[in-house]
């Protein structure tokens, strides 16, 4: 972070909330505590960036789970069975609920 600043950030904050980040930079050894807010705001933007590429990389990868979610496929009879068969379960399984409630 040699670099020399030419942008500047106005922050607002509460005298408590001063002290806790001044506190907490004195902790990790920073010279000042312009070096800290640097160090954090950097390290949170780029993991913000990080997680969000994790998700969907690319741009054509953004079009396509767009497009999977705007126009979805229609079912196949793999799907339709799968379906038939959680039904079915949650049938069998609410029976057995109410068998339970009714037989304490």
């Amino acid at each position: 972070m040699s670099r020399l600043a030419s942008d500047r950030i106005d922050v607002r904050i509460s005298r408590e909330q001063k002290e806790l980040v001044k506190h907490a930079s004195e902790l990790r050894g920073f010279k000042n505590l312009s070096e800290f807010v640097l160090y954090c705001i950097n390290n949170e933007a780029n993991n913000i960036i990080k997680d969000y590429n994790l998700i969907i990389k690319t741009v054509e990868d953004k079009k396509i789970f767009l497009n999977a979610l705007l126009n979805p496929p229609t079912p196949n009879a793999k799907l339709k069975k799968a379906q038939a068969n959680y039904l079915k379960f949650l049938e069998n399984d609410e029976f057995k609920n109410r068998e339970s409630k009714q037989n304490p």
